[in-house]
């Protein structure tokens, strides 16, 4: 009688079930990939990469909405005078304070359609951001620092008005503009990129239009002229990346386009952050006459530089957009070596020539290339009459190193 063999399993017997150790490792393989499936998902979910469906946050009327936000940005309540660190869910109220840190600035959506951009450093107020009977006010008043503002279109009842020092600035529809407080010079400056603005002091309305800048002080605009563009940079380019010397450091020449038609300064400013922040400032120069500067011994890592002008009219121009280069650490270029060279003699001036070297290498001898194997080896078959030959091994970094060898007794001559 023939016997049929069971086949033979490793199993597992828990009560009256009997379990494959291959099932068993399934289903831990399952719950393990189960597992790591919903963690991912959660981790994405919580750091904002995705978004899952969900209601709109409820705005209390009249509020306006921070559209984003970075760095250090903190509302003060005006109706309970406690300073809010600035999250998703933080709204803007009429009264309310916005300030931001060195590193913080932030963009805010006004009841009008209209868009507030707090740059660092900054304190403004919102004074009204209202709606009514068809028509807007939006009112706010810089205190320090920088804010920009774009409306869009208006109604001939709707009004987004700045205050600057002395000044009230009317934006009309479709203008985008810039308001500054000048610490350096007291002044308040505005600059008019698109649109137009009707400014008034004491009383006294003027329109300052597209590409146009004005400076108020003493309850009085005191300067009027065509807007400056900041200098345009010129070296190190952006995204540049540049070798450290033997000992790690750099010698960096920055250059800069000098103000057309004006007799100007300059002031520049390079540093390890993008929003050049005190601690991370490398080197600050103001009222250079020339439009370069060298900063000797720089080390390896990223950095940001920028240049404004200032006009002989006493016109301020914005900071150049910031241009980003890294410095890296120079690597030493080792030659290469090889060893446990062997040349065997085919007959016919044809030889066989092997040896160890880094792997991955290029070897050429007499127009002839191989490849080292991952283990470093090498064979390469030439044909020659002479008693010796040159041996090039180059890697994929452009550093080589070249070997005579005779090919009577396989040694390396030079």
């Amino acid at each position: 009688m023939r016997m049929v063999e069971e086949p033979k399993y490793r199993r597992f017997y828990i009560d009256w079930w009997r379990i494959k150790k291959s099932t068993v490792y399934s289903l831990i393989f399952m719950f393990a990939f189960l597992a790591l499936t919903i963690g991912s998902g959660w981790l994405l979910i919580r750091t904002g990469f995705v978004t899952i469906g969900k209601e709109e946050i409820s705005l209390p009327a009249n509020a306006a909405k921070i559209v984003s936000f970075e760095g250090d940005v903190r509302v003060v309540r005006t109706s309970t005078r406690s300073s809010e660190k600035v999250t998703t869910r933080t709204f803007v109220l009429a009264g309310d304070t916005i300030q931001t840190g060195p590193d913080g600035k932030a963009e805010i959506l006004m009841i009008d359609g209209s868009t507030l951009w707090v740059r660092p450093n900054s304190t403004v107020v919102i004074r009204d951001n209202s709606s009514i009977l068809g028509g807007t006010n939006v009112r706010v008043s810089l205190g320090t620092g920088q804010i920009n503002v774009r409306t869009e279109d208006q109604t001939d009842s709707s009004q987004n008005i700045v205050e600057v020092k002395e000044s009230q600035n009317r934006l009309l529809a479709r203008t985008e503009a810039s308001f500054n407080i000048n610490q350096k010079f007291g002044t308040g400056e505005i600059r008019i990129s698109r649109g137009a603005v009707e400014t008034s002091i004491g009383g006294e309305k003027t329109i300052l239009t597209e590409n146009e800048f004005a400076a108020v002080n003493d309850g009085k605009i005191a300067a009027r002229e065509k807007l400056l563009p900041p200098p345009k940079l010129i070296a190190p380019q952006s995204l540049l990346q540049i070798a450290s010397d033997s000992e790690g450091k750099a010698d960096i020449n920055f250059r800069w386009q000098k103000l057309e038609g004006q007799l100007a300064s300059y002031d520049f400013q390079i540093s390890t952050s993008p929003f050049f922040v005190p601690d991370a400032m490398i080197k600050e120069s103001e009222g250079l006459s020339v439009t370069e500067m060298i900063v000797a011994n720089l080390t390896p890592g990223v950095y940001y530089w920028r240049v404004r002008a200032t006009a002989s009219s006493g016109q301020v121009t914005e900071w150049s957009e910031p241009w980003r280069f890294t410095i890296v650490r120079k690597e030493e270029k080792k030659a290469l070596n090889a060893t446990n060279w062997q040349v065997e003699n085919l007959g016919g001036g044809i030889y066989r020539v092997s040896a160890k070297t880094k792997p991955g290498v290029t070897v050429r001898i007499l127009g002839r290339e191989t490849f080292a194997l991952n283990d470093g080896s090498f064979t390469i078959q030439i044909r020659s009459f002479a008693s010796e030959v040159k041996v090039e091994i180059l890697d994929e970094n452009g550093t080589g190193s070249e070997f005579l060898l005779s090919l009577t007794n396989g040694r390396i001559l030079n």
